[in-house]
């Protein structure tokens, strides 16, 4: 029983949605997305609702999974997804270049640059340790900041690194001197 696919994804105003076969396009103030459906789910317009249907409980562990995506597309076109990026390490820093391309400087003999895929955008701030991604769709903007923590990723002894905003690290213990 899926208590996520039963939920019912309030379509808000400004968003026209259109089921064509297993593909759901959803287009509002943002922009427009299409959201392909897992064989056996359906999804339904009913007064002012999406609501997702199986046809079996064969396709149980893909309704709530179909139901998250489509909410993920009414929402991204509504409000859009962020997520933040710190970076964390003396003379580690980003900064844009031009409007598709972030510039990273991370301690390795070259600086790293990172072009943004069209749909991404980013913005760094004045101390060029933050960096903002912004888009519509949420699959490409976790993908895109999981690329970039993964230019340097947190090290665990000394902290240093590209790390998700938020993110607990568990630091460890360095050697000690032998006695």
């Amino acid at each position: 029983m899926s208590r996520i696919g039963k939920k019912p994804i309030p379509i808000p105003k400004g968003v026209t949605v259109k089921v064509e076969g297993n593909t759901v396009l959803v287009q509002g103030p943002k922009g427009k997305l299409d959201t392909a459906l897992p064989v056996g789910i359906t999804v339904e317009q009913k007064d002012g609702n999406l609501v997702a249907i199986r046809e079996n409980d064969s396709q149980a562990a893909l309704h709530g999974l179909a139901r998250a995506l489509v909410n993920n597309a009414v929402e991204g076109v509504t409000k859009g997804w962020t997520r933040d990026l710190e970076i964390v390490g003396i003379g580690y820093r980003a900064e844009m270049k031009g409007k598709g391309t972030v510039v990273f400087s991370l301690g390795y003999s070259h600086p790293i640059e990172y072009p943004l895929p069209t749909g991404v955008e980013a913005s760094v701030d004045p101390k060029q340790t933050k960096i903002a991604l912004t888009g519509i769709d949420r699959q490409q903007v976790g993908q895109v900041a999981a690329e970039m923590r993964s230019l340097r990723p947190p090290d665990p002894y000394k902290n240093k690194g590209v790390r998700y905003a938020g993110e607990r690290l568990k630091k460890k213990v360095g050697k000690t001197g032998a006695k």
